[in-house]
């Protein structure tokens, strides 16, 4: 089986339990549960629940603890994305190849999905302990979920992004970026890895390691999406490309240069790579995952 065969098979399976904990559309707030699902089932790589799924296998894991936490990942980071493309944030009328939430429910209700999104997905998580209810990691897995999704991870990063907006171009460091790009985009990569090793009951040191993998591949993944902005386009990237451009916004490439942003996407999925094999247990799906992602065209 090839590469893409084996991903997409991966993505039905990743899919498969993000539906089994999905809200009814029903009630008197049916339409902002429709709007959650429409968000969600947009589609996409399916990344961070899959790289949670797979680092929990690495420290061989085998339950289907983990699988509430795939899909409370993948709530967290659909919210983020709903919110991010309101028009008082990116403005952006295509997300995964159709039309945003807020362009098709409107501003308020993508608001109120995005809201719902984020309080579900910890709904949704705390069912791990119906699963596993002895299991001591659920409560630090949580803890880690909770950070790693607010100020001091995704939500300081957005913030920092709005702020940067603002700045006149030449306040704008690669300092301030890489704060950004850590924050804004690792955050959940770094959670998403970080659960699927504590679930499975890694050691300290190799969820450190573990953290310090996934920011590598959150910077890269950034990085690469700023180039993808400027050379791809919606047919191929699924959403509008030239945003970055639009809004006036510094990224690394503006910064540093078409080069040396490929460079340090290359230096980058090395040293993850390089770690990842530094573990006793192999994982060789996952290893290819995050070269995949990384030099992704799309």
């Amino acid at each position: 089986m090839n590469w893409e065969n084996k991903l997409q098979e991966r993505v039905a399976e990743v899919e498969a339990v993000i539906g089994k904990f999905l809200p009814q559309e029903e009630g008197y707030q049916k339409t902002v549960l429709e709007a959650m699902n429409y968000s969600i089932l947009a589609g996409g790589k399916r990344l961070r629940p899959m790289l949670m799924e797979e680092t929990y296998r690495l420290f061989g894991g085998n339950g289907s603890v983990v699988e509430p936490f795939m899909a409370a990942m993948e709530m967290i980071h659909t919210y983020s994305l709903v919110h991010d493309d309101l028009p008082a944030m990116d403005n952006d009328e295509y997300r995964r190849g159709r039309k945003t939430t807020h362009v098709v429910y409107g501003e308020g209700m993508a608001i109120l999905a995005g809201d719902g999104l984020l309080n579900y997905a910890f709904e949704t998580a705390l069912k791990a302990f119906d699963i596993e209810p002895e299991n001591s990691n659920i409560p630090k897995a949580l803890q880690v979920m909770a950070q790693k999704a607010g100020v001091y991870g995704m939500i300081g990063g957005q913030t920092a992004d709005i702020e940067g907006e603002e700045m006149e171009q030449d306040k704008v460091t690669n300092e301030l970026l890489l704060f950004i790009h850590e924050n804004k985009t690792a955050a959940l990569i770094q959670s998403s890895m970080m659960i699927g090793a504590i679930l499975a009951g890694a050691k300290q040191e190799e969820i450190e390691a573990v953290e310090k993998i996934a920011y590598n591949v959150g910077i890269a993944f950034q990085i690469q999406d700023d180039i993808l902005d400027i050379t791809s386009s919606l047919e191929v990237l699924g959403k509008m490309t030239g945003s970055d451009e639009k809004n006036n916004k510094v990224t690394y490439v503006t910064l540093n240069g078409m080069e040396k942003s490929r460079e340090d996407v290359e230096k980058l999925s090395k040293e993850a790579i390089s770690l990842l094999d530094s573990f006793e247990q192999k994982n060789e799906f996952l290893s290819q995952l995050i070269e995949q992602l990384i030099t992704r065209e799309k």
